[in-house]
């Protein structure tokens, strides 16, 4: 599975800027983690609007994301943004008294994930509305499609620049705009617990995924003849119709929607 990089950055670029030109903003900031998403959509985000409009947050939890927001830190320095459109925030003690206010239990890793999630977005949204920004989305197809991410957190932006990708193009689109081969090669995580992986947690790789999500939902192959090929489709469609309800929340009654 491969893209056309250099066409990706001209027709994603003009699409970050006609963003900006629709909304009045004063420019985008990214929530840099350490990985490969995000880091595309800053490097994208810099190549369309410029370092001047580009801001970045980088947004550990305590100890758990230590390793991967230095990777961010080193990335960002590299691409030579303004000292003031960057700005690290433990959001820890946020995360911890929200924890201690639910009750939640030591065993609780998901629903203590989840409010990281939707922490890391108070943050971003907080941080935007003080110098009237945009929130840069960093949310691939292969999450979309999988619904592999936390409703109103990791999923909230005011625009998705790299949705229409699944995981396996970005990596030559990243090599290409130049992000760090520690980023690459960095293991997909949220680092919403310790130990956690993105693959881990979804039961098969992104390379498995994207090979089967394509076929499906692209190709309109049936499900019996791409499990022909790829033992194990199955599984991959299944997660991703159980989440299918996360792209229609919230529900509305008939009544409000038009025919």
């Amino acid at each position: 599975m491969t893209t056309d990089s250099k066409k990706e950055e001209k027709r994603v670029g003009q699409f970050i800027k006609n963003v900006l030109t629709k909304t009045n903003a004063a420019g985008v900031v990214v929530a840099v983690s350490g990985g490969i998403d995000s880091a595309t959509v800053v490097a994208l985000t810099v190549k369309a609007i410029g370092r001047d409009k580009t801001h970045a947050l980088v947004l550990p939890c305590g100890e758990l994301s230590s390793v991967a927001s230095d990777r961010a830190s080193t990335f960002i320095e590299k691409l030579g943004l303004p000292g003031d459109n960057v700005h690290t925030i433990d959001i820890a003690p946020i995360v911890y008294a929200a924890a201690d206010a639910l009750n939640l239990g030591d065993e609780d890793t998901l629903r203590r994930g989840n409010i990281m999630a939707r922490t890391r977005m108070i943050a971003v949204y907080d941080y935007a509305k003080t110098k009237n920004l945009l929130v840069g989305g960093t949310e691939n197809k292969s999450e979309y499609l999988l619904g592999y991410f936390t409703r109103f957190g990791d999923e909230a932006s005011d625009f998705e620049p790299i949705r229409h990708l699944y995981k396996s193009q970005l990596y030559e689109l990243a090599q290409f705009l130049g992000v760090s081969d520690e980023i690459v090669a960095a293991t997909p995580t949220a680092d919403l617990w310790s130990g956690q992986t993105d693959e881990k947690e979804l039961g098969f790789s992104y390379k498995d995924a994207d090979l089967v999500l394509e076929q499906y939902y692209d190709e309109l192959r049936s499900l019996s003849d791409i499990e022909k090929e790829h033992p194990g489709a199955e599984k991959i469609i299944a997660y991703s119709k159980k989440n299918l309800f996360k792209h229609e929340v919230p529900y509305l009654p008939d009544f409000m929607i038009d025919d």
